[in-house]
């Protein structure tokens, strides 16, 4: 049994990417198989795909999630929109001096109003006065990571969403797809490798430290995915040909992981809270494209479940003394399942 502790690592501060590079597709790669480490270029991923392999993909949008506001009573509030619930309602993590209390109106971006709804757990009801979608887009500000130290500007607007973004919900990027550039996808095609995607709605709670030394105390967050039949479809077509579904990202394979407990893929659309850890059988993907990750955080758990504790210790190693770039706006790795 593994804890918190055996997650932890320690990383320079100099190794989280602060921006991203000039060109998506021009970061660095680490290709994981086993014990065997190997340095690459992201551009390479199209060598490393054999035609008849299936990318899957997260096509969620990220929200102009974060809001600054003003209480009646005058006080200071920021906001940050985890999850629309319809087009009037959203929940939202609500910082401010004194908690607000149902009926409260809050100010934000001294544009429009929304009124306190109920508490839901850590979370607060907010209901807009016209259509959430719309107002976020207008006067909201992109939700940068914590660890990302300035604040969005209009190259981070277009930067920190997929060129596939399609479904807004996110409020935060599915940064494993931030690679991707419309030539290489179009190379990628070329070559016979199929395409299919997924909708996760990342939540704030990516972010969230884990703060229990006991694994099994700890509870994990909740999103939200739908999958389409025709990315079942897909996916069936792919293993029925001996041939690879690789998930772009750990949200796409949380997506596709949760709908197959059953042991087959199964479409639709649910909330998951699967917490994966060393010792969890996976049952759909047999490849995942990722960026690194936060020590301590579910994501290492994940990725240390998929490729192998030590295999992804001694990766990080050599990351690190290598000098690849860290977390959202950092490089990336291609690793393939012990349980394949």
């Amino acid at each position: 049994m593994y804890s918190l502790s055996d997650f932890d690592f320690d990383l320079p501060p100099e190794r989280i990417a602060q921006h991203p590079l000039p060109d998506r597709s021009a970061s660095r790669l680490l290709q994981l198989d086993g014990d065997q480490i190997t340095d690459r270029h992201f551009a390479d991923i199209v060598d490393q795909l054999q035609p008849g392999d299936l990318l899957v993909m997260n096509n969620t949008r990220v929200l102009k999630a974060r809001f600054f506001g003003v209480k009646e009573t005058g006080g200071q509030v920021e906001v940050l929109v985890e999850r629309v619930l319809d087009n009037r309602t959203v929940l939202a993590q609500v910082r401010a001096s004194k908690s607000p209390k149902p009926g409260n109106r809050i100010r934000l971006a001294d544009a429009f109003d929304v009124t306190v709804g109920e508490r839901a757990g850590e979370f607060f009801t907010l209901i807009f006065e016209g259509d959430v979608f719309e107002l976020i887009e207008a006067h909201g500000r992109l939700p940068l990571p914590p660890y990302i130290e300035h604040n969005a500007d209009e190259f981070d607007e277009q930067r920190y969403q997929t060129v596939y973004s399609k479904e807004p919900g996110a409020v935060a990027a599915p940064t494993a797809g931030l690679h991707f550039d419309q030539p290489l996808l179009d190379r990628l095609a070329e070559k016979g490798i199929k395409l299919a995607y997924v909708t996760l709605h990342v939540g704030a709670g990516t972010f969230q430290p884990v703060r229990v030394e006991d694994l099994s105390a700890h509870q994990m967050h909740s999103e939200w995915y739908t999958i389409p039949q025709e990315t079942v479809d897909a996916v069936r077509a792919a293993k029925a040909a001996g041939r690879d579904v690789v998930a772009v990202g750990t949200t796409s394979l949380r997506a596709l992981e949760s709908a197959s407990q059953s042991g087959k893929l199964k479409g639709g659309s649910d909330d998951t809270a699967l917490f994966i850890t060393p010792g969890y059988a996976f049952k759909t993907v047999t490849r995942l494209i990722t960026n690194f990750h936060l020590p301590k955080s579910t994501l290492m758990m994940l990725v240390s479940a998929f490729a192998g504790y030590h295999e992804i210790r001694k990766a990080y190693a050599h990351a690190i003394a290598n000098e690849y770039r860290f977390f959202s706006y950092g490089d990336a790795m291609l690793l393939t399942t012990t349980s394949r």
